[in-house]
């Protein structure tokens, strides 16, 4: 199946939409299905782990290098203090013996190990930097191909303005851990292995009681910990809010214009900037209290060391260069509070952000390949078109009520349908269902005998082209835009299917003729010509089946009428659905379907139906009394 566009349909009533695709407040914070939470999507227990685990595992080897790396690097920084008491207790006294020999080694020796830490953390850094980049490129790429297998019933629940703050916003608070964050906290943790290890290799007593004055650190970071974290989990979902309040502002900026609701829009996001700005004051406000609490608590400590060493020494029981070896110690110890709390709050907001991205990448998509997938049989060279059968088909959305109940039909090879009805009456979902945009809650739906979900999703998609009322471009040529139907495809063909369709004329006219950049959403060209390119680019696609929704709403009656004469030859001898409210596009249909509430109320063809007293002839009467 091809989707020419994968907007929704104009068509498509309340009850046949998931609710919350039609809720145009469903940025605003709070506003939560019961089944479906924005925020929150449903993830198994420790599914953000396990995915870091994932991104990180192709990278074991180059992650061991970086802390071999920085393993050296703490060593030949920690190394310093202590040559200070060697030069203190040792290098001192003996230059004052006239022996220059013990200064000289402390001072290389400490050089040195500056040179080398120095070296060893450029090397460090490098080597951590590119495993950080090759893990957010894949984790990007995750999340672009995730999205784009999930079905068309997730992504008219959950807006893609969340979607883009996975993939931007939650992504760059992982970088900030990894690239700066991470390395912070390997400082810290390695800085106190080592730091504990000589302070204690120095003099027992008093390293415990250093080590013992940190206690009420420890404890001061667990409940900054724990009280931050439901802080940046609100931040992270302001942030959202503030995105697809933002996302959805611009991609209706027509409409938000032509109704004057840019007054309504700047209410809407000052309330949620209002969210976002308060979410982040109570960030700061509690970066401030660990702040301000672990300085009280190291200076305390140090404090506290100095006055007993300074007593010991001068008692004799402690040289003066373990004194001071141990002050400069304790100043390493603690001097990483500031950098501790920053490290603590970009956990905190990438812990956040990798839990939603890790939901989002946990959710399954509705139409999965099959497991043994089949493939289709040859069709015959005069008839292309391929048999389709709604075989006791139920469906009902899984917001709403049900739509089509029990509904059988039979579509032969070749034929050309018509369904027509009343806003709301099931028309989209049965496209939707013969697309495999959903597939049944109950009964199946058949290819030539094969049940869609048994067919490998390519082959399906090489079989049944959908051609929607909102024919989508993408940013590119015309030429590209077309190739779509089939990527292989010359510019013969291509253009070959665009005279087919009767779309050659303007295209030639453009600036660059068929190079011409459509720009953004094909808006260089008009509704009614972006229509056009549709139909090319389905046509290319040669597909068995057709469907088209509402896919000729957007052309003016001329234009519909060529379109429609072009269309005759296109859908010779294969199996089309048409969909639409202008009665016009019916005259080329062998058989007219008339829905009513998920069911078939009229069968038969266009003639048939006009000249009896059902309601396809009251719309048609209607039709031509508005044609007047």
């Amino acid at each position: 199946m091809t989707s020419v566009a994968q907007s929704q349909p104009a068509e498509t009533s309340a009850d046949e939409e998931p609710a919350g695709h039609r809720d145009s407040g469903e940025a605003r914070e709070g506003r939560q299905d019961d089944a479906f939470d924005q925020d929150r999507l449903p993830a198994p227990e420790g599914a953000s782990r396990a995915l870091l685990r994932e991104l990180v595992g192709p990278h074991r080897r180059r992650v061991w290098l970086a802390a071999v790396l920085l393993l050296l690097q703490q060593a030949a920084v920690q190394a310093g203090p202590l040559i200070v008491a060697v030069a203190i207790d040792r290098a001192i006294p003996a230059l004052r013996r006239d022996d220059h020999g013990p200064l000289i080694a402390v001072a290389v020796g400490y050089i040195g190990c500056a040179v080398a830490g120095g070296l060893l953390q450029r090397t460090f850094i490098r080597q951590a930097g590119r495993i950080c980049q090759d893990v957010l490129v894949e984790l990007r790429s995750r999340i672009f191909r995730h999205a784009q297998a999930l079905g068309l019933d997730f992504h008219e629940r959950y807006t893609s303005g969340r979607i883009i703050a996975r993939a931007t916003s939650d992504v760059e608070s992982i970088r900030e851990l990894l690239t700066e964050g991470l390395q912070e906290l390997l400082n810290v943790g390695l800085s106190v292995l080592y730091i504990s290890a000589v302070l204690l290799w120095l003099d027992w007593e008093l390293g415990l009681f250093a080590l013992a004055t940190a206690v009420p650190l420890v404890v001061t970071v667990r409940i900054f910990r724990r009280r931050s974290a439901k802080v940046y989990t609100l931040r992270s979902a302001a942030i959202a809010a503030v995105i697809v309040r933002f996302t959805e502002t611009m991609n209706g900026i027509r409409p938000v214009q032509a109704f004057r609701r840019e007054k309504a829009n700047d209410e809407a996001f000052d309330e949620l900037n209002a969210t976002h700005r308060k979410a982040n004051g109570d960030a700061i406000l509690e970066m401030g209290r660990f702040t301000v609490g672990s300085w009280l608590i190291a200076n305390t400590s140090v404090a506290l060391v100095v006055v007993w060493g300074a007593y010991r020494v001068a008692s004799g029981s402690l040289a003066l260069g373990v004194l001071a070896a141990f002050v400069l110690y304790l100043r390493r110890l603690y001097a990483p509070i500031d950098p501790l709390g920053m490290f603590l709050n970009s956990y905190q907001s990438a812990a956040a952000s990798l839990e939603k991205i890790a939901g989002l990448l946990a959710q399954r998509p509705s139409v999965p390949e099959p497991r043994a997938p089949r493939t289709l049989p040859a069709t015959e060279a005069d008839v292309p078109g391929r048999e389709v059968v709604f075989d006791q088909v139920r469906f009902a959305y899984r917001t709403g009520g049900e739509v089509l109940p029990r509904f059988d039909l039979r579509l032969p090879a070749g034929q050309t349908v018509a369904v027509v009805g009343a806003t709301g009456a099931g028309k989209s979902t049965l496209a939707k269902l013969l697309a495999r945009f959903y597939d049944p809650t109950d009964g199946r739906v058949t290819l030539d005998g094969v049940d869609l979900r048994d067919l490998a999703l390519p082959e399906l998609r090489r079989g049944v082209v959908m051609v929607t009322q909102e024919a989508f471009l993408f940013s590119g040529t015309v030429a590209e835009n077309i190739s779509i139907g089939r990527p292989e495809a010359g510019r013969e063909e291509i253009e070959a299917a665009a005279r087919a369709i009767g779309a050659h004329d303007f295209i030639a006219a453009l600036p660059e003729g068929y190079d011409t950049d459509v720009r953004k959403r094909g808006g260089r060209i008009s509704a009614g010509q972006r229509q056009l390119v549709a139909f090319a680019r389905a046509l290319l696609a040669d597909p068995a089946v057709l469907i088209l929704d509402e896919a000729t709403s957007s052309l003016d009656v001329p234009g519909e009428r060529a379109v429609q004469q072009a269309m005759r030859e296109v859908l010779r001898g294969r199996t089309a659905v048409i969909i639409a409210h202008r009665l016009s596009t019916v005259e080329i249909a062998d058989r007219v379907l008339v829905m009513d509430q998920g069911r078939i109320v009229e069968d038969g063809t266009p003639a048939e139906l006009v000249s009896g007293a059902g309601r396809f002839a009251d719309l048609h009467q209607a039709w031509r009394d508005s044609l007047v």
